[in-house]
């Protein structure tokens, strides 16, 4: 402190201003004390100036890093979702996984070959459709339950060890559908996407059809890949193929509607561009009706039961795989034959029972059990609360004594060749013999009657046909049917009967009767017409 202020001192005897009046070494310190002050404010300003911009540089070097670290990871994601649709066309499917055991159109291997237990004509159409020569066209695969269009399908899908080709099952419920498809297209709809974990609503707010219309672009991306050769994971030549199965589960109502409306929308594009072949497999009418409408690109395939000739050598074949040991008669196989018809299903069932005519037997009691838990009628003595389904089993009646009504008037029922030749009436025939339109299109989900791509109805199988005709012929069953029928009549005309009561219609006073109601007609323009009087006539005494 003493070298300090000598040195002040010293500066101040040899400073300039010392012979200036007023100067003193106050002034001095005060001077010193501003300019400190002032530096030190601004060294302060500098510092705030710096940490502020240090701050906004680190704020936006780590916005600039989480910005470009989610654009990253969102390009991959679009990236492995595409990536991941791909895989779904690649050799394998999950439906050829949980395929059933060897059955109907399966590869067996006999002796270093590969043979099937039945050849079908349509078998060549749809192997033409798997491997993708068939272009510029969506298929429609229809016909009854058990003919082996699922089979079939499989079976081409098998030869080509699923490349190219994916398949899923249609639900009533579009959610349902939304969740298969995504299974069959490897596609997790955004629902594995990191960013939901920041979604409060999760990770998917939408209806189930947007998510298919969705699902369906990154398909179109995957088949436009293909086609330009750009992604070379399959090896296949032509479109991919993406097989909609029991596609008469939609509901027909309005979400069903939407459902089928956006799947063909997609399959018309699709084939028009040749990017995509859908194949929709159904067992009822409806779905063709309903694509019908605004089909241009569609081609239907009918599978009906196999011919007699064809059905017995397939019956042997099946016969001979799973008893070996025992002899195939012939007149036994015909009588199988005749008793079941060519329906696959059916025949399996036989081939696999040891006592084939007794199982032909049950199959046909079966069907008729089915037919008469559906459709059988009261009689007279009904409960009018039972109307509505009555009315559904009568003309279901109705309709089967029609057809066997018109077998006994076809000159051929029966083809040696051929085999059985079921009778048949058109659509709008049969709803005028029944007088009800609506009824029909149950009968054929039911699996009671069937009606085939050119609107023809007739009975659902063989056994269907031969319950028709026990119950027909029962004794008394036309009088049983026209008294339900007169029944259903009694009790409409009573719900359609407004009764009307008056009370205290007329009074007795001295004799004279007093009371009485008139009414005013008026025509249709409110003019009057005339008058209507009613009155009590009173009890006469009985003469003696």
């Amino acid at each position: 402190m003493r070298f300090a202020l000598g040195s002040r001192r010293y500066a101040s005897q040899v400073s300039p201003t010392s012979n200036i009046p007023g100067s003193n070494e106050d002034e001095d310190d005060d001077k010193y004390s501003k300019n400190a002050k002032s530096k030190q404010s601004e060294s302060r300003f500098g510092s705030t100036v710096f940490k502020v911009f240090e701050t906004a540089a680190t704020t936006f070097a780590s916005i600039a890093i989480l910005g470009l670290a989610g654009y990253s990871y969102h390009i991959y994601y679009k990236d492995l979702v595409l990536r991941k649709m791909d895989m779904a066309f690649t050799p394998g499917d999950p439906m050829l996984d949980m395929a059933s055991p060897p059955g109907a159109h399966e590869s067996v291997q006999h002796d270093d070959e590969t043979e099937h237990w039945v050849d079908r004509p349509e078998q060549t159409k749809i192997d033409s459709i798997i491997n993708g020569e068939a272009k510029g066209r969506y298929f429609l695969l229809v016909g009854e339950k058990g003919t082996g269009k699922s089979t079939m399908v499989l079976e081409a899908m098998r030869k080509t060890n699923g490349e190219g080709v994916s398949m899923f099952e249609a639900h009533a419920d579009p959610e349902i559908v939304r969740i298969r498809l995504g299974k069959a297209l490897n596609y997790d709809f955004h629902e594995d996407y990191i960013g939901s974990l920041f979604s409060i609503r999760g990770p998917r707010d939408t209806t189930a059809l947007l998510d298919i219309e969705r699902a369906f672009n990154k398909l179109e991306k995957i088949a436009l890949a293909h086609r330009n050769g750009s992604r070379l994971r399959s090896k296949r030549k032509g479109p991919l193929v993406l097989v909609v199965n029991c596609a008469h589960l939609i509901r027909t109502d309005e979400d069903g509607n939407d459902l089928i409306e956006l799947l063909q929308q997609r399959a018309e594009q699709w084939a028009a561009s040749n990017l995509i072949t859908m194949i929709f497999n159904s067992d009822d009418y409806w779905v063709y009706e309903r694509l019908k409408r605004f089909a241009t690109r569609m081609e239907v395939i009918q599978v009906l039961d196999l011919p007699k000739s064809r059905a017995i050598a397939a019956l042997g074949r099946y016969r001979a795989r799973y008893f070996p040991e025992q002899k195939r008669d012939r007149e036994v196989l015909k009588q199988v034959y005749d008793l079941v018809g060519g329906r696959l299903n059916f025949l399996s069932r036989v081939a696999k029972s040891r006592d084939m005519l007794r199982m032909c037997h049950r199959i046909c009691e079966a069907e008729k059990t089915w037919f008469l838990n559906q459709c059988g009628i009261l009689g007279e003595s009904m409960d009018d609360d039972v109307m509505d389904q009555q009315k559904y089993a009568s003309a279901a009646m109705v309709l089967a004594k029609a057809l066997v009504e018109k077998e006994k008037e076809m000159e051929l029922h029966y083809d040696e060749h051929k085999g059985h030749v079921l009778p048949q009436i058109p659509l709008y025939i049969a709803r005028q013999i029944m007088t009800r339109a609506d009824f029909i299109q149950q009968y054929d989900h039911d699996n009671i009657f069937t009606i085939d791509s050119t609107a023809m109805v007739r009975p659902d199988s063989v056994p269907m046909m031969n319950a028709f005709k026990d119950i027909c012929s029962e004794d008394g069953f036309d009088e049983y049917l026209q008294a339900t029928l007169d029944r259903i009549s009694a009790i409409e005309s009573i719900n359609r009967t407004k009764e009307l009561t008056f009370k205290d219609l007329w009074t007795e006073q001295s004799g004279e009767q007093k009371g009485k109601y008139t009414f005013l007609t008026k025509d249709h323009k409110g003019r009057e017409t005339g008058t209507i009087e009613m009155r009590v006539q009173p009890d006469q005494p009985p003469e003696d």
